[in-house]
C-alpha cells in the first residue's frame, strides 16, 4: 500500500538539483565552444602548412634534375646547379654537429647525474634556456664579432662555430631530460654490483636513454640545416666548388636567399629547388627521430 505524504517537497533540494542541471548544461556548452575554437585553430594552422608544402613541391620539383647535383651555381641566365652549395652546407652542418654534440651530451650528463640541483646547474640551465630562445641572427652577430672580425675574413669555420652554438643547447636539454626519465632503481642496482659512477652512466643510464639522445641530435641537425642568418655574418657565400673552409664557403641557405631575391628566372628556379631539398631533408630527419623514439 503506497502512502502519500501531505508535506510538500523540500524546496532547497529542488533548487540544488536545478542549479546542478544548469551548471552541467553551461559546462557542456563551454566545452563545445572550446572544442570548436581548437578545431578552427588547428584547421587554420594546417591550411597554411599544407599551402606552403604544396607551393614548395609544385615550384621546387620542376627544378630537380641531374645538373642540380653535379654543377655549380651558374651566372645569371645560364644553366647550372647547386652542387657547391650542397657540399658546403654538408661540410658546415657535419662540422657543427661534430663540435656541438660532444659538448651538449657531456653537459647534459653533468646536469642530470653529477649536479642536478646545485647552483652551477641552475646557472647553466638558465643560460641554456636563453640560448634556446635566442634568435639565430644574434648568434651570427656574436660569432662575427668574435671570429670574423678577429681573423678579418669570412670563413666556413666561423659558420660551423655559429651553427654549433645552435646545436649545443638543443642537445643539452634533450640529454638532460632523457637521463632524468631513467628510473633510479637502475642506477642503484648498478651501484650495488660495485660499478663506479662513470661506468654506470655510460653502460646503464646513457645506454637506456640512447634513443632519446640520438633523437635530440637529429632534431638539432634538422634545425641548423636551414639556418640562414648566422651564415650571412660568418660563411657568407661562394659560387665555386671548394673544400677549404678558411674562406667564404658556398652554402644552400644563403644561396637560396640570394637567388630568391634576384630578378633572374633561372636563379629563382634553383632557389625553389633548394627549398625543396631542405624541406625533404628536414622532413626526413624529423621522421627518423620519431621512428627512433617510438621504437624505443
Amino acid at each position: 500500500m503506497k502512502i502519500q505524504s501531505n508535506f510538500p517537497a523540500n524546496p532547497k533540494v529542488s533548487m540544488n538539483r536545478e542549479a546542478r542541471a544548469a551548471f552541467f548544461v553551461r559546462r557542456k556548452w563551454i566545452n563545445r565552444a572550446a572544442l570548436t575554437l581548437s578545431l578552427i585553430a588547428m584547421i587554420f594552422g594546417v591550411f597554411w602548412l599544407m599551402w606552403i608544402l604544396w607551393e614548395t613541391l609544385w615550384l621546387g620539383f620542376g627544378g630537380m634534375n641531374l645538373a642540380l647535383f653535379t654543377e655549380n651555381t651558374p651566372p645569371p641566365n645560364d644553366a647550372g646547379g647547386l652542387a657547391n652549395a650542397l657540399f658546403g652546407s654538408f661540410l658546415m652542418v657535419a662540422l657543427a654537429t661534430f663540435i656541438g654534440t660532444p659538448i651538449g651530451v657531456l653537459s647534459g650528463i653533468c646536469l642530470a647525474e653529477y649536479h642536478p640541483r646545485g647552483p652551477l646547474a641552475v646557472t647553466v640551465r638558465f643560460i641554456n634556456d636563453l640560448l634556446l630562445s635566442a634568435p639565430s641572427i644574434i648568434i651570427g652577430l656574436f660569432v662575427y664579432a668574435i671570429v670574423v672580425i678577429h681573423f678579418r675574413k669570412f670563413s666556413g669555420w666561423a659558420g660551423a662555430v655559429a651553427l654549433s652554438l645552435i646545436v649545443i643547447p638543443v642537445v643539452i636539454r634533450t640529454t638532460e631530460n632523457m637521463l632524468a626519465l631513467i628510473p633510479s632503481s637502475l642506477r642503484e642496482a648498478a651501484y650495488a654490483l660495485g660499478a663506479p659512477k662513470w661506468k654506470v652512466i655510460i653502460h646503464v643510464t646513457l645506454n637506456a636513454a640512447r634513443a632519446g639522445v640520438v633523437t635530440g641530435i637529429l632534431l638539432a641537425v634538422a634545425r641548423i640545416s636551414g639556418e640562414t642568418a648566422p651564415l650571412l655574418f660568418t660563411a657568407l657565400n661562394n659560387q665555386f666548388w671548394t673544400n677549404n673552409l678558411s674562406g667564404p664557403t658556398a652554402n644552400l641557405p644563403v644561396t637560396i636567399f640570394q637567388f630568391a631575391m634576384s630578378p633572374y628566372e633561372n636563379w629563382r628556379q634553383l632557389a625553389w629547388a633548394g627549398v625543396f631539398l631542405i624541406t625533404l631533408a628536414v622532413l626526413g630527419l624529423n621522421i627518423l627521430a620519431r621512428l627512433l623514439s617510438r621504437r624505443k
